[in-house]
């Protein structure tokens, strides 16, 4: 049986070029490394998946090239960037704080760091998940980062920054690592998708991206489990809405049509059909939520641009947010959000959904002389 590499692994990036949606991040390490100006430790912060550990790798490689190219980065093919490559290399090093998170484990690594490299001029440890150290390890590994031997340089990520005692911090050069936008992530998807020669709708890809929620490592995952679910290599927008199990923008369209023409027995069996179809009411109504959110952006050209929708359902956004006051999507927007907060505490999560629809439609839009019912505020 041939094995198989999932993407987030046979496409992690090599080079600083390469990575995605942190261009403040790999900008200011090749400038750093072309002018030599590179602190003692650096602090790579950030959610999950971005590219935390991936930057800390190809700085490291960066670092020890023997042959570094003028846009600072590593040649790839010099003994040091082929022993970096079959994790063999000599000077950079590895360490899992999340299982090594004692004192013992911190003063081993203090005794390595004394030793000077045999080959090359630079070691580099990367410690990951370093949030995971006790209060004593950090507190013996403080004097070592802030005074390391000169052949040292300490990388440091975390998706916790806020549970690293101060004292690191301030012994840190830090970069916070953004979430990748939807656009960034549905471009490099694309790529990946043409390289392995899937046909892939970009709307199913943004789907996809959306879904990541920030992170490109949940994106690829993804991506690997509906192109191993498609029989013809084929990756399309409504197979993506049936395997992420997602409540496609169609319902909430026609749901917002039935609450404007005044139509509650029509919205009452939209909601019956989509708890039909196995989706939970919480993740509903929370939907429900957003689509008034959009609808609101939809309605100002400058805010427009924080629709975050496939292109095709733009146009109906912007149809639809021409027939809603912005009074009615503000009264709803709160109605949903009452129902959102109070929906754990219900005994009977359909009815307070139901009750929620209801109530969306008895209260009118506010015009001048009128108000909402107090309830519905």
């Amino acid at each position: 049986m041939k094995n198989f590499v999932v993407s987030a692994r046979k496409y992690r990036p090599v080079t600083f070029d390469s990575v995605v949606g942190q261009s403040h991040v790999s900008d200011t390490l090749k400038n750093a490394l072309k002018t030599q100006k590179l602190a003692q430790a650096f602090l790579f912060c950030g959610p999950r998946g971005v590219g935390k550990t991936t930057c800390a790798r190809i700085l490291a490689k960066a670092i020890n090239c023997l042959q570094a190219t003028p846009e600072a980065e590593a040649c790839g093919v010099c003994a040091s960037c082929q022993a970096f490559q079959q994790n063999s290399s000599l000077n950079i090093y590895e360490l899992d704080a999340a299982s090594n998170n004692s004192v013992e484990d911190i003063r081993h690594l203090v005794e390595q760091v004394r030793i000077a490299p045999a080959v090359g001029t630079r070691k580099v440890y990367i410690i990951d998940e370093v949030h995971m150290l006790s209060n004593a390890a950090f507190n013996a590994f403080l004097k070592t980062l802030e005074e390391p031997p000169s052949y040292v340089i300490f990388i440091l990520a975390t998706t916790e920054k806020h549970k690293i005692i101060p004292t690191i911090l301030s012994r840190c050069q830090i970069f916070d690592f953004k979430r990748i936008e939807v656009r960034d992530m549905a471009e490099h998807l694309q790529k990946i998708a043409a390289s392995e020669q899937l046909v892939a709708e970009y709307d199913a890809l943004e789907l996809i991206a959306q879904k990541a929620d920030g992170g490109l490592r949940d994106a690829l995952s993804l991506f690997d489990m509906i192109s191993t679910f498609s029989p013809t290599g084929r990756i399309d927008y409504a197979t993506t809405i049936e395997i992420l199990h997602i409540l496609d923008y169609d319902y909430y369209l026609k749901l917002t049509d039935a609450f404007l023409a005044e139509n509650l027995p029509e919205a009452l069996l939209i909601f019956d059909e989509i708890l039909r179809r196995g989706f939970d009411g919480l993740n509903f109504i929370a939907g429900l939520a957003s689509h008034f959110r959009d609808l609101m952006v939809c309605q100002d050209p400058s805010t427009l641009k924080l629709l975050q929708v496939p292109e095709k359902i733009r146009q109906r956004y912007q149809s639809q947010a021409q027939k809603a006051s912005l009074g009615f999507l503000l009264s709803a927007l709160n109605l949903a959000q009452q129902c959102e907060v109070q929906y754990k505490t219900s005994k009977n999560p359909r009815l307070h959904v139901e009750l929620a629809l209801m109530k969306s439609l008895i209260c009118p839009p506010p015009r001048p002389g009128l108000t909402c019912l107090p309830w519905s505020r």
